[in-house]
């Protein structure tokens, strides 16, 4: 295959790709927990500022995906796949990763890539034109070059245009830290990283020019001197902010990859993340008692931590005993009232027992959980519970619109907004609430259907 016939099929593969950069998630889990998001948004908000943003629009989700890789897809939304919180190696390296994603949004980068797609493409649409102008002529051959010489034309335009936005966002990044006090050591060895795999995938180094990034090495070339200029170079990593990273690294590795977390936190380490890390393990690998042994051993060592006790219960919960869960997760909650992950789990617990003594309490947390936090399925699925239970269906229904709202299953989604409002007074806030629902339903089904 010639490079001409490369760079037709490579440009038509960074088109749609760009097409479809505001779904890029979708295929994807999130993973939701509530140590994890604090801490992410904590770590987040000085930059986040440093941005010109608001840190309440700013909204942080975590794939389970092990890339190490973190983007934009439009909106304020920052997406971060586990693998990079797996293989950083302190909170700084992870601080300049969203420091660079900050600064596509703060760019405007994804709007814009729809305009450096047009652009290309209607190169390569001209070129097509004058091709086929050229072969009708007779001139086949000389056809057929006019038509791969403008594809490969329109394609280093679009990689050109790609790479200005990754550069534009590690300069603004690099702002970010500094405003923020962090130093760019942390960005430097996470390119460092990226240099070393580029490297064992035998990926030229020579120049970009292929490329849709910068090359590490040319990042790490033209950022070097920008960081070690910085006030903050010398500044160390703030202790806490990293005890908290190394507690959020060992949980996410030992419930996404339990044969790591018994490499990596071995027995012999009784630190607080080996203890999360084979907690995690042991309960995604079934083993309960030695997951709850862990757990006692966090709990006792700080019987205030929320974290810990939450951890507690969900292995209760999920082991089958959820009477025993509600003691510690009622505490977690009393400890951290704010976080609607922690209630949602109390609630699960005090619906499983099936003692309807307890659904007026779940029913209060989840409604608040909800009211905090609209985009949890589960929660909604867990009111929806409630109030079939106690004969809501009209509540039931609704519950059950907005999470198959959230879940992106809109069929269901329009039929449970339309049983609702059946049920509801019209113009109430739950029936306008329903058919604001079916309509984002319905005109979800029409694109679809027109697809």
């Amino acid at each position: 295959m010639t490079r001409a016939s490369h760079s037709v099929r490579w440009l038509f593969t960074l088109l749609l790709a760009a097409t479809l950069f505001a779904r890029p998630a979708a295929a994807q889990t999130a993973l939701r927990d509530a140590e994890t998001e604090q801490f992410v948004d904590d770590i987040a908000k000085p930059l986040v500022e440093a941005a010109g943003l608001r840190p309440e629009n700013v909204d942080f989700v975590l794939l389970n995906d092990d890339s190490i890789n973190a983007f934009v897809a439009g909106g304020q939304v920052v997406y971060i796949h586990s693998g990079l919180i797996e293989e950083a190696d302190h909170v700084g390296q992870l601080q300049a990763v969203i420091a660079h994603e900050l600064g596509h949004i703060e760019g405007g980068h994804v709007v814009r890539m729809a305009g450096g797609a047009k652009s290309a493409t209607g190169i390569s649409l001209a070129s097509l034109l004058l091709g086929v102008a050229a072969i009708a002529a007779g001139a086949g051959d000389a056809g057929m070059g006019i038509m791969m010489a403008g594809q490969q034309a329109a394609l280093t335009k679009f990689l050109a245009f790609t790479r200005t936005q990754e550069t534009s966002a590690d300069m603004a990044g690099a702002r970010y830290l500094s405003a923020a006090g962090v130093s760019g050591r942390g960005s430097l060895e996470f390119f460092k990283k990226l240099q070393n795999q580029e490297f064992r995938l035998n990926i030229p180094q020579e120049d970009s020019y292929w490329r849709t990034h910068p090359l590490s090495g040319e990042r790490i070339a033209s950022l070097s001197d920008i960081y070690q200029r910085d006030p903050a170079w010398d500044r160390p990593v703030d202790p806490l902010l990293n005890a908290r990273f190394d507690r959020v690294k060992a949980k996410l590795i030992g419930y996404i990859d339990p044969k790591r977390a018994a490499r990596d936190y071995p027995a012999s380490d009784q630190s607080v993340p080996a203890h999360y890390a084979r907690a995690y393990a042991y309960h995604r690998g079934a083993y309960p008692e030695q997951a709850m042994a862990e757990a006692d051993t966090l709990v006792a060592a700080d019987p205030t931590d929320p974290y810990f006790l939450e951890l507690k219960g969900q292995i209760l919960l999920e082991s089958g005993h959820p009477d025993l869960a509600i003691a510690p997760l009622r505490r977690a909650v009393e400890l951290a009232p704010e976080q609607t992950l922690i209630s949602t789990t109390l609630a699960h617990a005090l619906v499983s027992t099936e003692d309807a003594t307890y659904y007026k309490e779940a029913e209060g947390l989840l409604r608040a959980a909800v009211h905090r936090d609209r985009e949890n399925p589960f929660a909604w699925f867990q009111l929806g519970m409630i109030y079939d239970r106690e004969g809501n269906e009209a509540g039931a229904a609704l519950a059950s619109a907005e999470r198959f709202n959230l879940m992106g299953e809109h069929k269901l989604a329009l039929a449970s907004a339309q049983r609702a409002m059946a049920g509801t007074p019209e113009a109430s806030p739950d029936w306008l609430r329903a058919q604001d629902i079916a309509m984002v339903s319905e005109t979800a089904i029409k694109k679809d259907k027109d697809k």
